[in-house]
């Protein structure tokens, strides 16, 4: 894409790779739609849902539209921070130290089932994901201006898996739960696979044509235009209550105050603004509305409210929370 693109024909763009995606990622319109709002709100997000969801097919996807390196780390038990973040390797002939980076310096990662790994990896990641840089020794190294991480996990895997604490689960901008697709997307999903086997089997890869159809430098000047639309004082102040709203529930619902151990750091608040300009975006709009903070509300608050062991008990989780609070807190 030339960098001389006007706003509409950029709208079109992404109009053009999400509609792509939705052709490749059958029954799940709400997860590609969040791998284009992570990538326009310069986010990283955390997907969960069962085996064979196409968690993993969506993110290959999404780097064959766009022109950036792409690079899957599986997490396991057995991983090290230096095998994701490279490390200095000695040259006897010169008697010196050259870095050799890893995995992270890619522009797209998947960092796949992230709750296999130990505590120090995820670590590893998710410095990298914060700080956009890793430090081996006294070096510091810059990663790549464009870089998205999508980590997976499979709830329904509780043996030799290492869970996110609330605090590095704050990182992500979006946490994303998918479940199965409607019959009939189920019939569209096994007809898809019945092609593409066909197409494998004579050497035909026709779904690479799409490759390269955005730049990084195409998504930079979204990300720009996303952060240019119109947020009015009413839509910031309807996010900051909503924010409010998770740390003292009471002020709404006095029977909340006991289920919510704590609420919504200032990165909630941030993150909900920036996703729902994205959101307001893709739609074609130059503002946003109430209706884009609603939408984007659970994906980007559910990870970042801490339930009590009661509410958990009782079946009362985070989305209930931002269930009841989007019905109580008033626009203006």
């Amino acid at each position: 894409m030339a960098n001389n693109e006007s706003p509409d024909d950029l709208h079109d763009l992404f109009k053009t790779v999400n509609e792509a995606l939705s052709t490749a990622i059958i029954g799940q319109p709400e997860l590609t739609e969040r791998l284009l709002i992570a990538l326009l709100s310069d986010g990283h997000l955390l997907v969960e849902g069962a085996p064979g969801l196409a968690k993993t097919r969506a993110i290959k996807a999404l780097s064959a539209l766009i022109d950036a390196d792409f690079h899957r780390i599986q997490f396991t038990p057995d991983l090290l921070p230096s095998d994701l973040t490279g490390t200095d390797i000695y040259q006897p002939q010169n008697a010196s130290f050259v870095f050799q980076p890893g995995p992270i310096f890619h522009s797209l990662i998947l960092a796949d089932e992230i709750n296999r790994a130990p505590a120090k990896v995820q670590s590893a990641l998710l410095e990298a994901m914060a700080e956009r840089q890793i430090t081996i020794g006294r070096t510091t190294h810059t990663l790549p201006p464009l870089f998205m991480v999508m980590a997976t996990q499979n709830p329904i895997e509780q043996e030799g898996t290492f869970p996110l604490p609330e605090a590095q689960l704050d990182r992500f901008l979006l946490h994303v739960k998918v479940d199965y697709p409607a019959v009939d997307a189920e019939r569209k999903v096994m007809k898809l696979a019945r092609s593409e086997a066909r197409m494998d089997a004579i050497g035909d890869h026709k779904s690479d044509a799409g490759k390269g159809l955005i730049d990084s430098a195409a998504i930079m000047v979204a990300r720009q235009e996303v952060l240019n639309i119109h947020l009015s004082d009413t839509v910031e102040e309807y996010i900051a209550q909503l924010i409010l709203a998770t740390r003292r529930p009471g002020l709404y619902d006095d029977s909340l105050s006991a289920m919510t151990e704590y609420g919504a750091s200032p990165r909630g608040s941030i993150g909900l603004e920036r996703a729902a300009r994205a959101h307001a975006w893709l739609r074609g709009r130059d503002y946003v509305s109430p209706d884009d903070v609603q939408a984007m509300a659970h994906d980007v608050l559910r990870h970042r409210v801490l339930m009590t062991f009661s509410a958990e008990a009782s079946g009362f989780t985070a989305d209930n929370l931002i269930d009841r609070l989007l019905d109580q807190v008033p626009v203006a």
